[in-house]
């Protein structure tokens, strides 16, 4: 299906998501979320300015007004305008241009700073290493970058004695370039997770130029899987990023946010029809991740 560019007189919720609400965006609709908003903003100060970060999740586009963010979140225009140029100066919001507002720098350094103390390279190949052994396939993670638009980055990986040599296409361009999270099951995972304005753009893109045979090409079908993939807990991809290669994946959380995802792939003539037991094996070894995530002293 094609998706038309945004304009006034059609809003996101008025497109595909119309038609397959739930399919797309997780949790509540952007109406839902500007009323659940609009309820938490109290009289407390610091209630209102926790309510304008999360707006700034909920609105389609990288900057906004203040009138968006009054609409959001229910409060004064006058009110709004005087938390984000408290913001400025300290470097918590960006003032663009005149009237448009994006967060700032130094929400940027906080997240960085929490990124920094997630499980280190030790941990990350113990359990790739374990996933591996137990599945005989190759174990890799992925991690969400927004460089280039949202992609995934493999960050690590592991394949025992397989020789890197024979995996031929497969180890060149899933491994060492980034890649679309609208193709592959390792991109599906963290798509489903991510807000519905940052889904938008990614089914705004093309698919890319070469996505395998089974790469998911129609958006209803695509917001179709993810649903599927947040009441299962994980997604399977059959010769969607490389011919012959078919992979399961499920994400690595951080409460409700997906920051990365952990991907076990096959030879798809080595894919069992049964693959229960390889889902489970691949959903631990994510889960374990968020985890550790989640208590970040816990492990190295």
């Amino acid at each position: 299906m094609s998706v038309a560019p945004l304009t006034a007189d059609r809003p996101y919720e008025s497109r595909y998501r119309s038609i397959a609400q739930d399919r797309i965006a997780p949790g509540i609709s952007p109406a839902q979320a500007a009323a659940a908003a609009r309820t938490a903003v109290t009289t407390s100060s610091h209630a209102r300015v926790f309510a304008l970060q999360e707006a700034f999740t909920q609105l389609q586009g990288g900057d906004q007004s203040v009138l968006d963010l009054a609409t959001a979140t229910g409060m004064p225009d006058s009110t709004v305008h005087r938390i984000l140029q408290s913001g400025v100066p300290g470097g918590a919001i960006d003032q663009i241009r005149r009237g448009k507002y994006r967060p700032g720098p130094t929400l940027i350094k906080i997240a960085i700073h929490a990124m920094a103390h997630v499980p280190g390279v030790a941990t990350t190949q113990e359990l790739l290493a374990d996933l591996h052994e137990r599945t005989g396939g190759i174990a890799l993670l992925f991690c969400l970058t927004p460089f280039g638009g949202l992609r995934r980055l493999c960050t690590d990986y592991a394949w025992g004695n397989l020789d890197p040599g024979e995996l031929g296409v497969f180890a060149h361009p899933l491994v060492t370039h980034s890649r679309s999270l609208r193709t592959g099951a390792s991109g599906r995972v963290i798509l489903a997770h991510l807000p519905a304005p940052l889904q938008e753009l990614v089914f705004n893109e093309e698919v890319p130029a070469d996505a395998a045979p089974g790469a998911i090409r129609d958006n209803l079908a695509l917001a179709a899987t993810l649903v599927e993939i947040r009441h299962t807990g994980y997604a399977v991809a059959r010769e969607e990023v490389v011919p012959g290669w078919d992979a399961i994946a499920a994400p690595v959380m951080w409460g409700d946010v997906a920051i990365g995802s952990v991907l076990l792939a096959l030879p798809a003539s080595e894919m069992p029809a049964d693959m229960s037991e390889l889902i489970e094996h691949t959903c631990r070894t994510a889960r374990t991740l968020s985890e550790y995530t989640a208590v970040p002293t816990s492990r190295a």
